[in-house]
């Protein structure tokens, strides 16, 4: 049982351009991309975490170190990890949004995403299996080694972060397209031993902490009618 924070990278320039970045590299964060990450930085004061990962990519590296700035003394070593990495788009990176909004793949990946593969890229499926495995992966280490509640950071991309929170909230692959995740913007997981909870999701204002359940020793049933919520 642990607690998740997934970050979103902030605003690039491929974002604001309409370019599917993919896994091209020098992908930075853009003016904008860089105040977002130090103001979701500023969301978690209050907060001791127990890991903070990161895609390897650029743009999630320096959303990151922006994340990890603000923790100041005493915060975990910030570790890259393969399995969040961006899709692998294969043949579509770097190409216009709107240009690839005409083909006939564009429309499996709305409505069939289970059934895409980019061409000389991924799958959608192998890219949701990699990402949700590594995820309860190191939920599972770390709630052996830092305690049952331990809350940890993971900073990725759109996709990586949406299959993640479609896995915990029970959706097949094929409605992930349902899910908003916003540059910066911070969902939030817990992990139990019964299901896990999502707390958060495309979350762009307010502590984090405050959304944080205050009495994680409780059952681990869910509250019929919703429960009190939290005191703050």
């Amino acid at each position: 049982m642990t607690i998740l924070l997934l970050v979103r990278h902030g605003r690039t320039t491929a974002n604001a351009s309409g370019i599917l970045a993919g896994r091209t590299p020098g992908i930075r964060l853009d003016a904008t991309g860089w105040e977002q990450a130090r103001a979701a930085g500023q969301r978690l004061s209050g907060l001791t975490l127990a890991a903070a990962v990161s895609s390897p990519m650029e743009r999630c590296l320096e959303t990151a170190r922006a994340l990890h700035e603000v923790l100041g003394e005493g915060r975990p070593e910030l570790v890259v990890d393969d399995a969040l990495s961006e899709v692998d788009y294969g043949e579509w990176s770097g190409r216009a949004l709107e240009e690839l909004a005409k083909e006939e793949l564009w429309r499996t990946v709305q409505a069939h995403p289970s059934a895409a593969r980019f061409p000389g890229g991924e799958s959608m499926v192998a890219m949701a299996q990699r990402a949700v495995s590594a995820v309860r992966a190191r939920q599972d280490t770390l709630a052996d080694e830092a305690g049952a509640e331990a809350v940890w950071l993971a900073v990725s991309h759109g996709d990586i972060i949406k299959a993640v929170l479609a896995d915990a909230l029970g959706l097949h692959l094929d409605h992930f397209q349902r899910l908003v995740v916003h540059p910066a913007s911070i969902s939030v997981v817990r992990y139990t031993t019964a299901r896990p909870y999502v707390l958060a999701l495309n979350s762009t204002a307010g502590i984090v902490r405050d959304l944080l359940p205050e009495d994680t020793g409780r059952s681990l049933d869910a509250v019929v009618g919703g429960g009190a919520g939290s005191a703050t």
